[in-house]
């Protein structure tokens, strides 16, 4: 198939091409800078911020994942939403038969963050205008992942951590090798599009317990988290910042969207495709592989 991915050099967009390109699809990367692009596919300018270079990149096109969020940015729920009309109103001109979206798992009847909210509003945006094949996921666990680093980091820096309430948060986490998976199992197939799934490990985590597997599989220095309810998660992201290598404003939307409980509540892709997602601990372990693998060089050097 002709298949255009939105976020190709994002960390699952990459990821995606790839694999995509490894299953002998045409693949045509958007990327803002195509002329720096160097992974797989055929890179093409493009920029939902920019809705005169849509067309041309979606031209010809039988499908396309749909993989832009605006984390980094304030003013995101804007930013996403004029995005996913524009990318939704021209897909639909170009005539994609199918538009895979990476959404975020909740349950509507909870409270969700403002970044769940948003992320549930692109969802609608490109339902009620082009085919749509919608994929709901929580953190995604891979060597490179702003929410794997955030975990990874805060064990191998802080013996004790005080943390707000978030901690105890349940989450369903999956490892980025599954979410390709699934992304890649329900493309072309009829029977996926209009249909909603969520993604996800076997069983549901708090934080709390991710942040101790972790620390029990590295020997991380986390010895302690002791939970504060009355820090804030303004003051929560100021910590974040300050103790990882995440910017402010990603800091800010993810501590926000954490507050929210986010879990798989069926299973019915695993069914569609025949795949089985993995646990945390072994989306865990294959993250610090690959992030061993990825320093052999400098290390060598």
């Amino acid at each position: 198939m002709k298949v255009l991915v939105t976020g190709a050099t994002g960390f699952v967009g990459s990821r995606l091409a790839r694999a995509l390109d490894e299953q002998g699809h045409e693949v045509r990367a958007m990327t803002r800078r195509p002329e720096r692009y160097q992974g797989a596919g055929q890179p093409v300018r493009g920029d939902v911020g920019d809705p005169a270079t849509l067309a041309p990149a979606l031209q010809g096109q039988e499908a396309a994942y749909y993989l832009v969020h605006s984390l980094d940015a304030t003013d995101f729920s804007d930013r996403d939403r004029t995005g996913a009309e524009a990318f939704a109103e021209t897909a639909r001109s170009a005539g994609v038969g199918q538009v895979v979206y990476l959404g975020g798992l909740g349950d509507e009847r909870d409270q969700l963050s403002e970044h769940l909210r948003s992320r549930r509003e692109v969802e609608g945006i490109l339902q009620a205008r082009v085919p749509t094949t919608v994929l709901r996921a929580g953190i995604v666990i891979g060597d490179g992942g702003i929410s794997w680093e955030i975990l990874r980091q805060l064990v191998a820096r802080l013996p004790v951590m005080v943390t707000p309430r978030w901690v105890q948060t349940r989450t369903q986490p999956v490892a980025v090798d599954d979410a390709l998976a699934f992304l890649l199992g329900v493309l072309g197939r009829e029977e996926a599009i209009g249909e909603v799934y969520d993604i996800g490990s076997p069983e549901p985590l708090t934080y709390g317990e991710m942040l101790r597997v972790v620390g029990g599989m590295t020997g991380g220095v986390l010895r302690l988290i002791v939970p504060v309810p009355l820090l804030t998660p303004r003051l929560s992201s100021h910590w974040l910042r300050l103790i990882t290598d995440v910017d402010l404003p990603t800091a800010r939307t993810l501590i926000d969207s954490m507050t929210s409980e986010v879990v798989v509540r069926d299973r019915r892709i695993e069914q569609l495709t025949g795949h089985r997602a993995m646990s945390f601990r072994e989306a865990a372990e294959r993250a610090l592989q690959d992030r061993a693998r990825r320093l052999e060089p400098r290390a060598a050097a």
